[in-house]
């Protein structure tokens, strides 16, 4: 074989394995995202149809009644019924990164639920409780969710709306705090290193570090702020 063939065949291999590499990065920057969008909206949707519908359990129902408007107090609202693993059960909004950025919130962690929208932390607080309502989301991949989560600053509003009650949580966290994916104690009922001193209704939202890999991750706490009825219409926080 000839020593232009062997540099010819060995050009062509390369080309092809560029190409495959375009087509694989084209794949998860774009096609991934495609889905998870379509996915995320999905789960909105079938939301937003069963609050529409009013097909609430009677224990929902009661809790829905038993919310207050107003500040947070001590007082947590009736406990809804268990989530349904892998299902979504409450939409969240954060102005900080889009007037339109919203995203469903679904029962566990798991990769396939993570394709889908934000994950709750099975073992942590329910939303509203006291305790520490945790939740994950991608930074890149699947929708990019959290692309911007370094630009959560102290101050910022979380919202959730669980089709009964806006529940506004603020975060208290200066700057997103950086650590490693061992450090589970982020999401402890009162979260090492939060700053918070003793129970509460907190928040914690977690994802990955750096920006397109998964070494560490990073944090930010908030406290439950106020809540009212989403018959009283959206927030303060949304309506700026």
């Amino acid at each position: 074989m000839s020593v232009r063939v062997i540099v010819r065949t060995f050009s062509e291999l390369c080309i092809t394995f560029g190409a495959l590499i375009v087509l694989f990065v084209t794949y998860v920057l774009y096609w991934t995202g495609i889905k998870a969008d379509a996915a995320m909206d999905s789960q909105i949707d079938r939301l937003n149809d069963k609050w529409a519908s009013g097909s609430m359990t009677s224990a929902e129902l009661e809790a829905a009644g038993g919310s207050a408007g107003g500040d947070a107090t001590d007082e947590s609202p009736p406990p809804p019924e268990a989530y349904e693993d892998g299902q979504p059960f409450a939409v969240m909004y954060i102005p900080r990164l889009g007037a339109d950025w919203n995203k469903p919130v679904l029962e566990n962690t798991r990769t396939d639920t993570l394709k889908k929208g934000l994950g709750h932390y099975g073992k942590t607080a329910q939303l509203g409780q006291k305790g520490n309502f945790a939740v994950a989301g991608h930074r890149r991949t699947y929708g990019d969710p959290f692309k911007d989560f370094p630009k959560l600053r102290k101050g910022d509003a979380v919202v959730l709306n669980d089709g009964r009650t806006w529940f506004t949580y603020r975060i208290d966290t200066k700057e997103p705090y950086k650590t490693l994916p061992s450090d589970v104690a982020v999401i402890d009922p009162v979260p090492r290193k939060s700053g918070f001193d003793g129970p509460g209704r907190y928040l914690t939202l977690t994802t990955c570090e750096p920006e397109w890999g998964h070494s560490h991750r990073l944090i930010v706490w908030a406290h439950l702020d106020s809540t009212q009825p989403v018959d009283d219409g959206k927030p303060e926080a949304l309506r700026r």
